[in-house]
């Protein structure tokens, strides 16, 4: 069987039934907060700005599980949960000091465009209606 990749020690769900002040407490904060995907250490920030939640990473340390696509799942879910319109993502592997080759491609082939964000610099971007 399986092991489930945990989020912080949590599955998927239990993230999804924290309630609205642990979610704001805990992961929608206005600092960039480093949190445990599987194996990997995720440097990054989540937030709502209007209808859409904004996911930026600026870096993932281990991991291959899936890291982008399991963060990628719980934010279809928290979004249309919170009746959002968008998922906006911000993602910083342009100028990593040890990039892993295979994620800027990756990004590219998945819709991913290199943008200029306002307040948050040059990146990997994309908008998807959730």
């Amino acid at each position: 069987m399986t092991q489930p990749i945990l989020f912080e020690g949590y599955t998927l769900e239990e993230i999804l039934e924290l309630s609205d002040i642990e979610i704001e407490t805990w992961i929608l904060v206005d600092d960039p907060i480093v949190f445990r995907i599987g194996s990997a250490e995720v440097l990054g920030k989540v937030e709502i700005i209007e209808s859409s939640l904004v996911i930026e990473l600026a870096q993932i340390d281990g991991g291959g599980e899936g890291v982008l696509r399991m963060i990628g799942l719980l934010a279809r879910k928290y979004a249309r949960k919170q009746n959002l319109q968008y998922i906006e993502w911000v993602i910083h592997s342009l100028d990593c000091s040890q990039p892993n080759p295979k994620l800027n491609p990756m990004l590219a082939r998945a819709g991913f465009t290199i943008k200029h964000v306002p307040n948050k610099g040059k990146a990997y971007y994309r908008k998807m209606s959730v």
